[in-house]
Parts: C-alpha cells; sequence; structure tokens
C-alpha cells in the first residue's frame, strides 16, 4: 500500500468544509462553544493533578450536569473516556455536552440494552463502570520527540496556496499535537494542566487514559448514517465494533446513497487541487498538498468504489459532526487511523438516510 495517495482524480465532490471550503460556504451548526477552564490560579494538589483532574476521577452519577453547559463537567469527561474505551467514539474529548456525546451516548445504550435517550443516567454510569472502571486520567512526561517537531504556523483552511508551499502539513505546536495524541480538545488538556509548558520536555501532565489503538476484529462493513452523522463498523459476523461521529456530505453536495464498497486505505495521503475538478476555493492553478494531520484530508485516506469519494480524517476535529461537508465523510483523524487499519478491502460501505445540514 503507497504512503502517499495522489487525490487529484478522488476529490471533486470531497467532504472538506471543515478543511477545504472557502469561507462562504459555512453556514450549518456552529461548535459549541469553547469550553471555560475554570481559575487557573489554584496550586495543583499534593499528588501533583490540578482540583479538574481529581474531580473527573472522582466522577460519578451524584453529579449534576452544571447549569452552563459549556462549562467543562469533570462527569462528562469521565463518561466521554470511558465511552471512547468502549468504542462509542464522543469525538473530541472535552467535557462538553452536545450532539456528538449524545449520539455515542445512544449508540451504547441501544448495544447494551439500555433505555435509549442519550442522557446520562444512573444506567448509564453503572453499565459504563462495569464494563470499564479503571481511572480514566494518566499522567504523561513530554518528550523531547514531542516538542522538537517540525511544526508549521496555522494558515487558513482555504489557503491553499499556502499549503502547497509547506513541506508537510505538520500539528501547529505541541499542544495541538499532545491532544490529538490522547483525543482531548486542547481547552480541556490546558484546564488539566494549569500552568504546563506543554513546549518544555520533561512536563508531567494529566491527559485521558485510552484503550487500544486497534480494534479487536477486521471490519468487513460499514453504516453510513448521513441523517445523524454517524459511522459504524461491523466485524464479519456482524458484531459491532467501533461507532464514530461522522461530517456527512450536506443537501447541496450530498454524499452517495446506497452501497459502495472500500477500494484502498491510503495513511498519509497528500491532497490536489484541481480547479477544473473542483468547485470550491480560489486557486487558479493545480497544487499538490503535502501529507501531514492538518493536510485537507487529515492523516487517512479510505477510498471508496465510486469515484471522488472517501472517508478521511481532517485538521479540525472538534468540528466534526459541526459543519457540513462537500460529499465526503469525515472522522476525527484518531478515529479514521482505527477504521483505516481495520477495515478490509472490499468491505461493504451502505450510505443511509438524507443529510440534515446545508453546506
Amino acid at each position: 500500500m503507497p504512503s502517499t495517495f495522489r487525490l487529484a482524480a478522488l476529490m471533486a465532490g470531497c467532504a472538506l468544509a471543515a478543511a477545504a471550503c472557502s469561507k462562504g460556504e459555512d453556514k450549518a451548526e456552529a461548535p459549541p462553544p469553547a469550553a471555560a477552564a475554570p481559575q487557573q490560579k489554584a496550586a495543583p494538589a499534593a499528588n501533583g493533578r490540578s482540583p479538574l483532574a481529581q474531580a473527573v476521577e472522582a466522577a460519578g452519577p451524584q453529579d449534576a450536569p452544571p447549569a452552563d453547559p459549556s462549562m467543562i463537567a469533570p462527569s462528562l469527561v469521565r463518561v466521554q473516556v470511558l465511552l471512547d474505551r468502549a468504542r462509542f467514539s464522543p469525538g473530541s474529548i472535552d467535557g462538553v455536552t452536545g450532539t456528538n456525546l449524545r449520539l455515542a451516548i445512544e449508540a451504547f445504550q441501544q448495544a447494551r440494552g439500555l433505555t435509549v435517550d442519550g442522557q446520562v443516567t444512573a444506567d448509564l454510569w453503572k453499565a459504563l463502570i462495569e464494563a470499564d472502571g479503571g481511572p480514566v486520567l494518566t499522567d504523561y512526561v513530554i518528550t523531547a520527540e514531542d516538542v522538537k517537531g517540525p511544526f508549521v504556523k496555522a494558515i487558513p483552511k482555504d489557503d491553499y496556496e499556502a499549503m502547497a508551499k509547506l513541506p508537510a502539513l505538520s500539528y501547529t505546536s505541541p499542544l495541538e499535537a499532545l491532544a490529538e495524541r490522547f483525543h482531548m480538545d486542547e481547552a480541556l488538556l490546558q484546564a488539566l494542566n494549569p500552568g504546563a509548558d506543554f513546549t518544555k520536555a520533561g512536563t508531567r501532565i494529566a491527559v485521558a487514559a485510552l484503550g487500544p489503538a486497534e480494534l479487536p476484529a477486521r471490519v468487513t462493513r460499514i453504516e453510513i448514517d448521513k441523517t445523524i452523522g454517524q459511522v459504524r463498523a461491523f466485524d464479519d459476523q456482524d458484531v459491532l465494533q467501533a461507532v464514530y461521529p461522522a461530517t456527512v456530505g450536506s443537501t447541496e453536495r450530498p454524499a452517495p446513497s446506497g452501497e459502495l464498497a472500500v477500494n484502498t486505505v491510503a495513511p498519509r495521503p497528500t491532497y490536489t487541487y484541481d480547479p477544473s475538478r473542483l468547485t470550491f476555493g480560489k486557486p487558479k492553478g493545480k497544487l499538490t498538498i503535502k501529507a501531514g494531520p492538518n493536510n485537507p484530508v487529515g492523516g487517512t485516506w479510505i477510498d471508496l468504489t465510486k469515484d471522488t469519494y472517501g472517508i478521511h480524517g481532517t485538521p479540525d476535529p472538534k468540528l466534526v459532526n459541526k459543519r457540513a461537508s462537500h460529499g465526503c465523510v469525515r472522522l476525527t483523524n484518531w478515529d479514521a487511523a482505527q477504521l483505516g487499519k481495520a477495515v478490509e478491502k472490499g468491505a461493504k460501505v451502505t450510505f443511509m438516510g438524507e443529510e440534515a445540514r446545508s453546506s
């Protein structure tokens, strides 16, 4: 399998609202407000963990949700990590209520035979803790490798000329790289570690304690629910292996309907902008954008048997299922990587429902 994948002929209708739309095309649901971190002046506790980190580990069904839904809730951080470990991805772990968390809860409730209401109930807590009651945070010491880069400056997502000049679409900072490695929103990572220097090797930080990176079985069937924005992966015994939030097309640029199949998987894909085939963006000439996590299609491309369509990552994980796309299926980079490693060539991919968003 090649390490790069030419996407010139594959991306004419691709879903790139967060990473490859022109600025005037995103009209859909805005992302939730940035989580407001608690006051950062409190000294760390004796064990080195911040008060927020301690509250996350102690959270349980006794904790009521915060009155302000934009505030980080320790109980929701714990629920999100446990769902992530159970392979019911809430997307970017941020400790804030939202559509992706509700969908992950509903999928978990349905799989466990619970009442499906998308709410953080006592029954949900019981099922999550019975399945995996271990700590949801772990300590990590930032290494010299983490901070050496190379990193690139942040550039507008529609500035393809600037992207094409870079040797790689790398992370913009150690903070961004660490947050993505641990499936976390940057604001939550900072809130858990007040005053931490993420650019300094040797810094000890609290991060999400994740489960195995790989699925336990090969994926032979994928369902893509266009109506709610969700991808469901099944093995050859039709056992559900994982559920992921997804951005899937738009009413103006719908994703396919019916059944396709997986053609191939390309880790670290390049992206070719060809104005003769694309209807968005401003460049007048053909451009090739190098591979990297901030590439318009993220770190993984799962090519489908319909020309120009695929399942791929994104440079903006917190926007997954929050904005419309140009037809493809966008996951967080970590979810796309997990699915890409598990899916078999020829796996059946079924598109279901209708798009709910305008582009």
